[in-house]
């Protein structure tokens, strides 16, 4: 060493080349890709979001000259109007919701649920239910795989609850077209009925309607996937996006089309008569109409909508509209593959009757 002290760099003076400092841009490490897609994206939606209502008002009775105090014309301007704010919170919901999916895979959702307590253990699958919303596909190698890693049966159908009922479709539809109330009152009876459900599947000791070859399976854990960066995770978002909503549109559309017309034609009192909080076999009849009906959140929500619109009963059509989602048809037709009959009439009884409760009580307080 020479006895010369060492001289701290000048931070205000140019580098050696003579270059000036480069601001920040797209390709700086404070300006990423990622940060800027999402500007832009932010900017062009919230632009959008606020042409809707004066677009619709002018397309209804400025361009096809329809009056507005008309049946027809109230039916075109609900239409007008629902279609495109709907499917624009679909875009940006399934869009972020895409970019989540990606800090939750199955092997890890797995890892999470094993080895917790029964109890804590519906709780978390009922949360986790929400933000993995698994298409009904998937429902039996999620099945398989939770059962081969030790997860309670009652955990496992939390979960499998879950997943179809509170996901990112009905919420938004919920959101867009009730409001925040009642899609908080959606999310939190939902979570009751989905903890309450798997926890008493678990009481009944139903292992033994598992098909017996389920629990003979060995899954393989694969190797932990390579934790994406930035820009794949937007990428997972942009094809969340493409899968999902390219899927759902014609749903939101036909759906938001009989919601038009229940809003602009049906009178209010045959209605409340039917799903009114003063008819005792309301929310039976709301359950038994949902639990063989094949739709889903695209589809209903928009009638859901129109119905509570035209004075039906909220805890009526809240247990139509979760009878619905949570007991698809083409589910239960899946998980016959590793389910023994008995076993999902147990699951349906069960979710149906934690349904109706929770239309009844409503109905009684609200």
């Amino acid at each position: 060493m020479t006895g010369r002290s060492m001289s701290l760099p000048v931070l205000d003076q140019p580098p050696a080349s003579g270059r000036p400092p480069v601001a920040p841009g797209p390709g700086h490490p404070f300006v990423t890709r990622p940060a800027v897609e999402l500007s832009i994206g932010a900017v062009l939606w919230i632009a959008l979001y606020a042409t809707i209502a004066p677009l619709s008002s002018w397309l209804v009775t400025g361009f096809f000259g329809v009056d507005g105090g008309t049946r027809f014309g109230t039916a075109l301007q609900f239409f007008a109007f629902e279609t495109p704010k709907v499917l624009l919170l679909l875009v940006a919901v399934v869009y972020g919701v895409g970019i989540l999916r990606t800090f939750f895979t199955p092997e890890r959702t797995r890892a999470m649920l094993a080895g917790r307590r029964e109890t804590v253990g519906n709780v978390l699958a009922s949360l986790l239910g929400i933000v993995t919303p698994f298409c009904s596909c998937s429902a039996v190698p999620l099945f398989i795989g939770f059962v081969e890693s030790g997860i309670p049966l009652g955990v496992t159908f939390s979960f499998l609850v879950a997943s179809p009922m509170i996901n990112e479709v009905a919420v938004v539809l919920l959101f867009g077209l009730v409001g925040p109330g009642v899609t908080a009152l959606y999310i939190g009876t939902g979570l009751v009925i989905t903890v309450a459900s798997g926890w008493t599947i678990g009481r009944l000791g139903l292992e033994r309607y598992v098909e017996p070859w389920v629990y003979a399976l060995h899954v393989e854990s694969g190797p932990e996937a390579e934790r994406p960066d930035g820009r794949a995770r937007l990428a997972a978002g942009r094809g969340a996006v493409r899968e999902i909503v390219g899927k759902v549109w014609p749903y939101v559309v036909v759906g938001i089309a009989v919601g038009a017309g229940i809003h602009g034609y049906v009178p209010a009192d045959a209605l409340a008569g039917i799903l009114g909080r003063g008819a005792w076999w309301a929310v039976p009849a709301a359950v038994a109409l949902g639990v063989p009906m094949y739709s889903n959140a695209a589809g209903i929500i928009p009638v859901v909508e129109a119905l509570l619109g035209k004075g039906a009963a909220l805890g009526s059509v809240l247990a139509f509209m979760m009878s619905v989602t949570a007991l698809s048809l083409p589910e239960m037709v899946i998980l016959r593959k590793v389910l023994r009959p008995q076993l999902i009439a147990a699951f349906i009884v069960v979710v149906a009757v934690g349904i109706m409760l929770v239309g009844l009580l409503f109905n009684a307080l609200l």
